[in-house]
């Protein structure tokens, strides 16, 4: 999740605003106005202000220590978020073990602890004053809510960090960080109900609007419990499916020995018929490269009458994979080399067909019994690219590290 207005950056790691987030700035600012700080009037607005963005300051360094060790592991931090329900560091892959997932998970809290031990004694330090009782006040009410939220977060669901926690925890008592992530989100999922029954309750047994921020916490937790669940079932077809099951069996060909006069006749019908922008060459019945219509496009009409294999771009120095090759390292081959397709090979080193993004979307829509439509694969085809909401490219990578 890196959408947002970026802010600035903390040691080196882009921290970016979510703009619903200005909108939880305004409540919690008129929340805390109303304070006990022994404030009033434009003090207590300033008070409950300075409140929310040390509020928010928290929050920020909670999700500082969860990227701070995920970088100490070597892990990329994409940037940091905050938006109305808190904050998320954004990483670029899964630790590589449970162990530095447990810590990497346990961070931030970590540091949440560490505010209200800090934040306490320097409320406990303060005179009893008529001038300091004010900050007196406002840091041990921060103290107490970085208590809390220390304790909130070790919840053992996901998003929480206590989830991730129970993830590391079975990933290392099975061996499986599929089976982790999945208790993770049951557990999350059933936190979300109890905190929207909690909320209710509370809210028709009292009609303190309060206990409807319960509800919306808990929905928000159920909705993205179920995306980590819906992504590691991603994750597993990504696996499970190969190559040889998504790839396409025809594709365009060309003979590499007729010259490029010829060849551009063939080019020409060819593309109007199917707008295929590669062509595979074929020689004494063996595949040996492809030609690209780009290619084609550049000679000057004198270099027509040289054959065809000239242009070809040999197969050997092609990216190619293997047809035992899964789903995901299809993914990541695709995007790594920004080609439109790859040659599949067998295990004799000939191409038995082609895969391109549109063929991954389609493999994991079939596997998933999930509907794409006719126009979106057309679309996925046409532009060469994978939706950007799916994050397949992170998703592959994780799956394979």
């Amino acid at each position: 999740m890196t959408s947002g207005w970026r802010i600035g950056s903390i040691f080196g790691i882009p921290f970016l605003l979510n703009p619903a987030w200005f909108y939880s700035l305004g409540l919690f600012t008129f929340l805390f106005s109303a304070g006990d700080f022994g404030l009033e009037g434009r003090l207590a607005w300033l008070a409950g202000f300075s409140m929310a963005l040390l509020l928010f300051a928290s929050v920020l360094l909670h999700e500082l220590g969860h990227s701070l060790a995920a970088r100490a592991q070597g892990i990329v931090v994409n940037a940091i978020t905050l938006f109305p329900f808190g904050g998320i560091a954004s990483i670029a892959q899964e630790s590589k073990t449970p162990k530095q997932a447990f810590w990497v998970a346990i961070s931030g809290p970590m540091v949440s602890f560490v505010l209200f031990v800090l934040l306490l004694l320097l409320s406990l330090l303060l005179p009893e004053t008529s001038v300091a009782l004010p900050f007196k006040a406002m840091l041990g009410g921060l103290a107490n809510i970085n208590f809390v939220m220390a304790l909130f977060n070790l919840m053992p669901g996901l998003p929480l960090d206590g989830g991730q926690v129970l993830k590391a925890a079975v990933w290392h008592l099975t061996g499986s960080r599929v089976k982790g992530v999945r208790w993770a989100a049951r557990g999350g999922q059933i936190l979300g109900w109890a905190a929207i029954l909690l909320g209710l309750s509370g809210f028709l047994l009292t009609l303190r609007f309060g206990f409807l921020w319960l509800v919306l916490l808990g929905g928000f937790g159920i909705r993205r419990a179920s995306a980590y669940g819906r992504m590691i079932t991603l994750q597993q077809a990504m696996l499970q499916i190969l190559a040889v099951d998504a790839m396409r069996r025809e594709f365009a060909t060309a003979i590499a020995t007729v010259s490029l006069h010829q060849s551009i006749e063939q080019f020409a019908a060819s593309y109007l018929a199917s707008e295929s922008e590669i062509y595979y060459a074929e020689s004494e019945g063996q595949y040996v490269g492809w030609v690209e219509v780009e290619a084609i496009n550049q000679l000057e009409r004198s270099e027509w009458q040289q054959p065809l294999a000239a242009i070809v771009q040999p197969l050997a120095e092609l990216p190619t994979l293997p047809e035992d090759a899964s789903l995901a390292m299809a993914i990541l081959q695709l995007e790594r080399h920004e080609l439109r397709q790859m040659p599949i090979l067998s295990a004799a080193g000939a191409v038995v067909g082609v895969i391109d993004r549109a063929d991954v979307v389609r493999a994991l829509g079939q596997r998933l019994a999930l509907l794409v439509p006719p126009p979106v694969i057309e679309q996925i085809k046409t532009s060469g690219q994978f939706p950007a909401n799916l994050q397949l490219q992170d998703l592959a990578r994780d799956a394979l590290s």
